[in-house]
């Protein structure tokens, strides 16, 4: 396993094991990474040694932003502090890189909230329930990740007005069933562990009968709607007998000929030479016929994304394609540059190593010297919004948990990370405490946006 000094930069490429290491080694690998991050230090957060202000931090991200829409991200960050830490993933990557770690390095999702955790098809059609958001992916310490999705579950909470002892509790369980699912790695074969994944009929399992029949019919009213016919019949139009994407300023808008052009006859082209050769063949029976402009998350908000609607030879198969701006990492400040010189490149790469299954539409490119990753619109993802998941919290929880150890077992060494950890719940009960208290730090922060549009700084806008 690849350990680094958290006084030094961490390198940015996946971590290579040593096949030579004994699991003994491993194990003592990990245990050895106790002494550079203490488990029980992650209790504590000291906002005087975070080096660096939270709305600065914001500020700098607007640079390579689209202007008129930088008053919308702002206007949907400060709507709530839930809203402002989904957007505010530059500031606790600042936050986490000011404190010692692991040096345990898997390949990082990045931005593991709650909410980045949901449902999609896999290539043979199959709901599995995965991590779905890889923008800010890059190599790193294991525990950023296992930081963010703790500290998400107690905001979260707040914001659904969930008691603080449910919050408590969801977090524990979320880093115990991370622990639990990584010991389980540790003694797994190496391709039985790239082949896991969880189905949803295991997902609803993880919740109590009272709440799987809400879920299940979620789920299946869901998987119905989000397709690319179901987009095509709300966000389309027939204009002079071809169909067009429905504008709706200023989430939606139409972009001109020039551009589109460029898009379709030029980025596209790059693009497709980007996928499996296979998937090119499938990719040449349909025509783009109209591209806009769109807005969407919050943490992209500002960033260029497009949405293409291509047509099949058959005339009744619409292909929705979201081409979006990938910038550099977050976490690229702190733990250096991305060895990918696309951007797009990297956000693919990342989630094809920690996802047990992967979109085949899934491409990059660069377009007026911007980096760019394609991707399906809509087609079955599902998210299990925090009003749903109200009741259920904990045990969504514990399926956050696992699921992101397995993602981190795929490119890190299970061995030492499972040793870090070991059998007890100090780790977990560490990052109860810390959650609590980075909760209050996002709730500070929240308000320093909002003071900052009350006094006129910041330009802010309806997000909605």
């Amino acid at each position: 396993m690849t350990a680094t000094d958290p006084s030094t930069t961490s390198p940015t490429t996946a971590p290579v094991h040593d096949l030579r290491e004994t699991v003994e080694e491993r194990k003592a690998s990990g245990k050895a990474a106790r002494k550079r991050a203490p488990r029980g230090t992650f209790a504590h957060w000291d906002e005087t040694a975070r080096g660096h202000d939270a709305l600065a931090t914001i500020a700098a991200q607007n640079v390579i932003r689209v202007p008129e829409l930088l008053p919308i991200r702002h206007g949907r960050m400060v709507a709530s502090p839930w809203n402002y830490y989904r957007g505010a993933a530059a500031v606790m990557a600042a936050d986490l890189a000011s404190r010692p770690h692991s040096g345990l390095l898997v390949q990082l999702c990045g931005d593991a909230h709650v909410l980045n955790f949901g449902l999609w098809a896999t290539p043979e059609r199959n709901l599995l329930f995965d991590l779905r958001d890889f923008d800010e992916t890059l190599p790193g310490p294991f525990e950023w990740d296992v930081q963010r999705l703790a500290a998400s579950l107690v905001v979260a909470a707040r914001e659904d007005g969930i008691k603080a002892t449910t919050a408590d509790e969801a977090v524990v369980t979320a880093v115990e069933a991370y622990r639990g699912r990584m010991a389980r790695y540790a003694k797994m074969s190496e391709l039985n562990l790239w082949y896991d994944g969880t189905h949803v009929d295991n997902l609803i399992n993880y919740f109590t009968p009272a709440d799987r029949g809400l879920l299940s019919v979620h789920i299946e009213k869901e998987s119905k709607s989000r397709t690319h016919l179901g987009a095509f019949a709300k966000l389309s139009t027939m204009v002079d007998g071809r169909p067009r994407i429905d504008e709706d300023p200023p989430f939606r808008v139409t972009i001109d000929e020039d551009e589109q052009d460029e898009l379709t006859d030029q980025f596209l082209a790059g693009y497709r030479m980007t996928l499996q050769e296979d998937r090119r063949f499938l990719f040449d029976r349909f025509t783009p016929v109209d591209v806009v402009r769109q807005v969407v998350g919050v943490g992209s908000v500002g960033m260029r994304v497009y949405l293409a609607l291509l047509e099949g030879r058959s005339g009744i198969d619409p292909l929705f394609l979201q081409i979006k701006q990938a910038g550099p990492s977050v976490y690229e400040s702190c733990l250096g540059r991305s060895r990918h010189d696309n951007h797009g490149a990297r956000v693919i790469a990342g989630k094809r190593a920690l996802q047990s299954a992967t979109d085949i539409f899934v491409g990059w490119g660069s377009f007026q010297g911007r980096d760019y990753y394609v991707r399906q619109f809509r087609d079955m993802k599902i998210i299990l919004d925090i009003d749903l998941l109200a009741a259920c919290l904990v045990e969504f929880a514990a399926a956050c948990g696992e699921t992101l150890a397995r993602a981190h077992a795929r490119s890190g060494d299970a061995v030492a990370i499972s040793a870090y950890l070991g059998k007890n719940a100090q780790f977990a009960t560490a990052l109860r405490d810390f959650a609590r208290l980075y909760a209050d730090q996002n709730e500070r922060d929240h308000a320093q946006l909002g003071q900052a549009i009350a006094a006129g700084t910041v330009e802010s806008a309806p997000g909605w």
